[in-house]
Parts: C-alpha cells; sequence; structure tokens
C-alpha cells in the first residue's frame, strides 16, 4: 500500500482555479475523496439505512450534490432550473426511486467538476457582488454563496464519514448485517 497523500490544500493550487477561490475548491476536491473512501467502507444494503432516525448516507450524498448545484447557481446570478427544482423535491424523502451508491457518487463527482470549472471562471472582481437566493431572494454576494457551498459540503461529507461508521459499528455489534 503506498503512502497517503497530504489533504489537498496541502497539495498546492488547483491549477486554473483563482488564488481567492483554491479553499472552496481544496474543499471539493477533499470532500469527493473522504466520500469515495466512505463509501468502500459501507455494505451496499446499507445506503438508505437509517440508524436511530439519523439521516441515511444515501440522503447526505444525494443532497450533497443537489445543494452544492443549487449554490453553485446561485453565485452565477442565475435562477433554478426546474430540474433542479425537481432535485431538492426528491432530496426531501427515501420514497421512490433510491439511486445505487456509484450512481450517487458520479453525480457528485460530476458536480464538482462543474462547480471546479465555473471557479476557474469566476473573476475575483466579482466575489462580492450581490446574488440573491431562493424563492425568498435573500441576500448575499458570490464569496457568501461559493464559501457556504464549501462548508456545506464539508459538514455533509462528516456526516457521511460518521455514519458510515456509526452503521458498521452496529453492523458488528448487532450482526445487522
Amino acid at each position: 500500500m503506498g503512502k497517503a497523500l497530504p489533504s489537498p490544500w496541502l497539495r498546492g493550487r488547483i491549477p486554473g482555479i483563482p488564488p481567492l477561490l483554491q479553499p472552496v475548491a481544496h474543499a471539493l476536491v477533499h470532500s469527493v475523496e473522504n466520500v469515495e473512501e466512505a463509501l468502500g467502507e459501507l455494505p451496499a444494503s446499507r445506503l438508505w439505512f437509517q440508524l436511530h432516525g439519523a439521516a441515511s448516507v444515501g440522503f447526505h450524498l444525494r443532497h450533497l450534490a443537489g445543494s452544492t448545484d443549487r449554490l453553485f447557481t446561485y453565485a452565477r446570478g442565475a435562477e433554478l432550473t426546474d430540474e433542479q427544482t425537481a432535485a431538492l423535491r426528491a432530496e426531501q424523502g427515501q420514497h421512490g426511486d433510491l439511486p445505487a451508491a456509484s450512481t450517487l457518487l458520479e453525480n457528485w463527482k460530476q458536480v464538482v467538476d462543474r462547480s471546479l470549472d465555473q471557479l476557474r471562471q469566476t473573476d475575483e472582481s466579482t466575489l462580492t457582488d450581490e446574488r440573491l437566493v431562493g424563492r425568498a431572494r435573500l441576500p448575499s454576494n458570490v464569496l457568501g454563496l461559493l464559501f457556504h457551498a464549501a462548508d456545506h459540503a464539508a459538514r455533509h461529507t462528516g456526516q457521511i464519514v460518521t455514519t458510515v461508521r456509526m452503521i458498521n459499528g452496529a453492523a458488528i455489534e448487532s450482526d445487522l448485517t
């Protein structure tokens, strides 16, 4: 087994990303890596399992992709599409279509790739430009939305990692598998 890489923020700049947006890019890349590792430890049958009523790993992963996509849309100054609104509704429950981990992970990776492309195209002089969020059109700005996307991704990634550990621990203790 090879030596583990340092965290993304310790590997240097991500090419093409403006300096002030490197922390956002590093957080998103770190999230993908952490989620991939955690999913590798989760039995497929437990993706949508709710341990003690906590949200499932599947929920967190679906929400991670959807929320990041929406926040980056607002950062561009755009409105949500009908597809994004439908995805938001789908995140609300665990009924109907419950995609496999590989599908959810691939979607998350695609969202991160698009987000990194958007960061490459973001002019640092626009970071304080006002942006309006949601139907209520709440005030924010480009930097606030991008920072929140990074923070939000880190929080849900932590939930995924912790939930996988809890599920695996519970499975060992009570033979859930």
